[in-house]
């Protein structure tokens, strides 16, 4: 349990932290997730409009620090080769 004030400041701010990565990884796995349901379908124009706006969602992430930029760049890579193939 955190004795000074600082502390104790700190561990507010770390909870609320907390909380906002949270909800931008969640917000994340969400688009993804529907991408991935439309690929699941087998609707290649749900999927291609689902993975554009998945991808900056996905990138702004890598931004905000929630995930690595490369694991953002290989998710978008590989959902997009997906819905390439989907497409063909």
């Amino acid at each position: 349990m955190a004795n000074t004030v600082s502390a104790k400041k700190m561990t507010r701010k770390i909870a609320k932290r907390t909380a906002i990565n949270r909800s931008r990884r969640s917000r994340m796995r969400t688009f993804v997730r529907k991408v991935e349901e439309a690929l699941a379908s087998g609707d290649a124009a749900t999927a291609l409009t689902a993975l554009r706006t998945a991808e900056p969602e996905i990138m702004r992430a890598s931004q905000k620090g929630i995930v690595h930029k490369n694991t953002a760049s290989r998710k978008v890579s590989r959902l997009a080769a997906r819905v390439k193939l989907l497409q063909a």
